[in-house]
């Protein structure tokens, strides 16, 4: 005798129920057996070292107020605003360099096309430690503020940072630079790094994509009178735009995860920052269990976003 759906649907809700069940037992044995070793240890946990004194200096606080008399609590907020700060910069960097490479990659010039490529396989193929400290110590050999590069106007690289010509133009007084943005080498060699790396993945992301639509199409628009640029717009870009969205969130929540080699320069990120603390305070499990919410935090919130954008454009009509 052959079970009806509804015995199915039965066995099935039982099975996840009992999985379920399973699941909830073995983390609290789990968690069960690492308290009871903590406790035998004389370690106890609890959040309540977030309200102590920091007693350490964080040099880069993204325009936060910050002394070490403050908590641990503020202290893992500079953190975390510095994370946020490298993903948001890298992300959105990153996605602009992939979408020209990927669309240089498909011009007519053999030589450009040769060029593109060349940059691609190197900066997908060099691991991304190694990318970050060739940057960062490229940076520290520049010469001083007194003599730095400009290589455009009002843009200017020296051994402690770039500078950039907003809000208002930098001017040199003294022993630095007066007006203008400064990301510090450590911050420049970040994002960098992470946007050459991400970048060349996805510029074949947007590559793949654009390969993906029917010549036919092209021509099609060509035959009504469209010029280039317009069949680009109107027509491959947006029916590629549904393919490569979600190998986009891949990438984008990939370049958050992999802003956490910041602690290899000594950029102060929130990995740096609860390093510090659980270095201080004896909670390492507390700041690992901190870390762990942040990235999963940050990873869904992108993801979420981009696939909110993805839902809209598959719409019919979009």
């Amino acid at each position: 005798m052959v079970p009806s759906p509804a015995s199915w649907r039965t066995r099935g809700a039982l099975g996840q129920a009992l999985l379920g069940l399973a699941t909830v037992v073995l983390l609290w044995w789990f968690a069960h057996s690492v308290r009871g070793g903590l406790a035998r240890e004389g370690i106890t946990l609890g959040f309540g070292f977030l309200h102590q004194p920091a007693n350490f200096d964080i040099g880069e606080r993204s325009g936060l107020r910050f002394t070490p008399e403050d908590t641990v609590g503020r202290a893992i907020v500079v953190g975390l605003v510095n994370t946020a700060r490298i993903a948001l910069v890298g992300s959105l960097l990153a996605l602009i360099l992939g979408f020209v490479v990927g669309t240089l990659r498909l011009v007519d010039n053999a030589l450009l096309r040769g060029v593109m490529r060349a940059g691609v396989e190197v900066m997908r193929n060099t691991p991304l430690l190694l990318l970050l400290f060739l940057l960062i110590a490229t940076l520290h050999t520049m010469p001083p503020p007194a003599h730095a590069f400009e290589p455009l106007p009002g843009v200017f690289l020296s051994d402690r940072g770039l500078v950039l010509p907003f809000p208002h133009t930098p001017r040199f007084v003294g022993f630095n630079f007066v007006g203008g943005t400064t990301l510090s080498p450590e911050f420049a060699a970040l994002a960098a790094a992470l946007v050459l790396h991400h970048g060349a993945h996805i510029s074949e992301v947007v590559r793949g994509a654009i390969l993906a639509i029917p010549r036919g199409q092209r021509d099609a628009a060509l035959a009504l009178g469209m010029s280039p640029w317009q069949v680009s717009r109107l027509v491959v870009i947006p029916q590629a735009l549904r393919a490569m969205v979600p190998l986009l969130a891949t990438n984008c929540v990939s370049l958050i995860k992999n802003s956490s080699l910041a602690v290899a320069i000594g950029f102060p990120d929130v990995v740096s920052v609860l390093n510090t603390t659980a270095n201080q305070t004896g909670h390492g499990v507390e700041a690992m269990a901190i870390m762990l919410g942040v990235y999963l935090a940050l990873s869904l919130g992108v993801a979420s976003l981009l696939n909110v954008y993805n839902a809209r454009i598959l719409r019919r009509g979009a």
